[in-house]
């Protein structure tokens, strides 16, 4: 059974947090395309071998509903050293 939270860079995440994704593999134009973006945790998912993957929408994507009604090509895969939990920056006022 997934964790329903999970520590990153010492931050607690879980699903319905923000975080800023970094693909390390850049095995694809879809790593270096999504590099940076800020995106949505939709589900926390652990494979066979225990890996943890963060299931999650990119905020900006005009689709991201679709990703959020599970279909695919809007809903995208990445391992905890792969986000960096994200904290908008903060209003002057």
């Amino acid at each position: 059974m997934a964790p329903s939270e999970v520590v990153v860079r010492g931050v607690t995440v879980r699903a319905g947090d923000r975080v800023r994704l970094r693909p390390r593999r850049r095995a694809d134009i879809m790593d270096i395309a999504l590099d940076g973006k800020v995106a949505t945790i939709e589900a926390i998912e652990q494979d066979f071998e225990g890996n943890i993957h963060f299931a999650v929408t990119v905020d900006d994507d005009p689709g991201r509903d679709l990703g959020v009604a599970r279909q695919i090509a809007h809903r995208f895969f990445f391992r905890a050293n792969e986000v960096e939990p994200f904290s908008p920056p903060a209003e002057n006022g």
